[in-house]
């Protein structure tokens, strides 16, 4: 078990604290990898960190909203945005990347626990929709414009497309299937991108 941290962390007023920052992400997901979502708390964070929980609710008002900040954070870290040119390579090679990151990784192994908590708490709802989807969706987003501007396709399709793209993985992911469904990647990266 990780022991807290106990020096208490002074406030540097509004801005942000870099040392406490750091010291949250940390703890978080350090609590995150021991408990999974399920078990992660902003007060066991705050008194891991050294933090108030004051500055944390001020930072991130809800635990959602913590962990897609470490998520997003460990995500953008392992997973390039492909540019090779080809919709159907680039898509196929951030969708493996993106399957190894749910694997592999603290925040992705746990990414299953915002999606469950959206189900019953619409704070957790309103962060999935409007700052994660918005945030997450943003480097995909990239492939598929890149592919209707070279005349791939219609740019009114590039939505359609992407939304094809979340739930295919996401159905993977949700029915953890990342493993033995990853060699049929590249048959249907192909049906997506017709």
């Amino acid at each position: 078990m990780t022991e807290p941290n106990t020096k208490r962390r002074a406030s540097i007023g509004a801005r942000r604290s870099p040392e406490t920052e750091a010291a949250v992400k940390a703890a978080a997901r350090a609590l995150l990898a021991e408990k999974g979502y399920a078990g992660f708390s902003i007060e066991e964070v705050a008194r891991r960190a050294g933090a108030g929980k004051p500055t944390i609710y001020r930072w991130w008002p809800n635990k959602a909203e913590l962990f897609i900040a470490i998520y997003g954070a460990d995500k953008d870290a392992a997973i390039p945005v492909p540019d090779t040119g080809s919709l159907r390579d680039d898509l196929l090679r951030y969708t493996k990347d993106l399957w190894r990151f749910w694997r592999e990784d603290t925040a992705g192994r746990v990414f299953r626990g915002l999606i469950a908590e959206a189900q019953t708490s619409e704070t957790a709802l309103a962060a999935l929709r409007f700052k994660f989807m918005p945030e997450r969706l943003a480097s995909p987003r990239k492939m598929f414009v890149r592919a209707a501007e070279r005349g791939a396709f219609a740019a009114e399709e590039i939505d359609d497309r992407l939304e094809l793209w979340v739930g295919f993985n996401w159905l993977h992911v949700l029915t953890d299937r990342l493993s033995e469904d990853e060699p049929s990647l590249p048959r249907k990266i192909a049906l997506l991108c017709r």
